[in-house]
């Protein structure tokens, strides 16, 4: 038997998967796995968890890979990463966090089979032990799936102690799903999607990409309220110039809104599904025996942007 048969193998009664699948009304811990030197709203997500401590414990924050013109390599996005975490965490003042950083696959997936050994999903697997069905460990997934998927793979029954929300693929009436989370690891992607764990899926086009600030609001509502909002905002208009944005310009921050699900039921609009398949070609598979997952297709952008301006200022 395959380690994702075996995962398969683990999955939950209906009803309890309907129910881990619900908005949890008592705070969570959580893991955040994210790219962070990516772009530049992986920062945002970061400070919004650890600035929302009444909703969010957060145990573990993850390095993962990404390839791009901001990285030479998977594993050189991925050491970026673990850096710019660690960067922020110092212009937050939380050094009780850093030991809590750990650094994540330095490859993706080579099929579908075989996890990536990391830090990363080590840590994953030790913490999802200590959870339950009846009490997950939220896992934020702002990035490509390798190191969650690697954490399957090594060890299947982690999908009873967790819930996966995470920020991936495009909205299902969008034309494709080359989105860089899915695009970067399909493979990983279609462990997840196959492994029955409770899932909430947030898609970029089409839905968060509804979530843009625009330059005028990130300096009224952010510019010198304190160090983190001034890093914050000079990371983005640091990322237009180089982008070639004129002065009226507005950013999408996407993964603010893979946190903002556990802040507020009213913050995003949502319904349950059979979870697609991601398949190679960029499309996305019918599945209409596959497990339920919860599908984000609305966001409160205002609710979402006051709240975040609220706990960042």
């Amino acid at each position: 038997m395959s380690k994702l048969e075996e995962a398969k193998n683990n999955n939950f009664s209906e009803n309890r998967l309907l129910q881990n699948l619900s908005w949890p009304e008592e705070p969570v811990d959580v893991v955040l796995d994210t790219d962070t030197y990516n772009e530049v709203d992986d920062q945002f997500a970061l400070a919004y968890l650890l600035r929302s401590p009444e909703r969010c414990t957060v145990k573990a924050v993850l390095a993962a890979p990404f390839f791009n013109s901001n990285s030479t390599s998977p594993e050189d996005g991925m050491e970026k990463s673990y850096d710019e975490i660690m960067r922020v965490l110092n212009v937050m003042d939380r050094p009780d966090m850093n030991s809590s950083v750990f650094r994540g696959s330095r490859t993706y997936l080579p099929n579908e089979k075989t996890p990536v050994p990391s830090e990363a999903a080590d840590r994953l697997v030790t913490l999802s032990q200590q959870y339950s069905e009846t009490h997950p460990l939220y896992v934020v997934a702002i990035a490509c799936l390798t190191d969650l998927a690697s954490a399957i793979l090594t060890d299947p029954s982690i999908v009873r102690g967790i819930v996966v929300v995470w920020l991936g693929g495009h909205a299902l009436h969008w034309p494709d799903t080359a989105e860089f989370n899915m695009a970067q690891d399909i493979a990983a992607a279609r462990v997840v999607f196959g492994s029955g764990v409770p899932l909430v899926q947030l898609p970029c086009m089409g839905v968060v990409s509804s979530f843009a600030i625009s330059h005028a609001e990130f300096e009224t509502c952010l510019r010198r309220k304190n160090r983190l909002c001034d890093y914050l905002v000079d990371l983005t208009e640091q990322s237009q110039t180089a982008n070639g944005a004129g002065d009226m310009w507005s950013r999408i921050i996407w993964d603010v809104t893979t946190a903002a699900w556990l802040m507020n039921p009213d913050f995003t609009r949502s319904y349950v599904i059979h979870r697609p398949v991601p398949e190679y070609d960029y499309q996305y598979g019918r599945n209409e025996n596959g497990a339920f997952m919860r599908y984000v297709y609305a966001l409160d952008r205002d609710g979402i942007w006051e709240d975040l301006v609220r706990k960042l200022s």
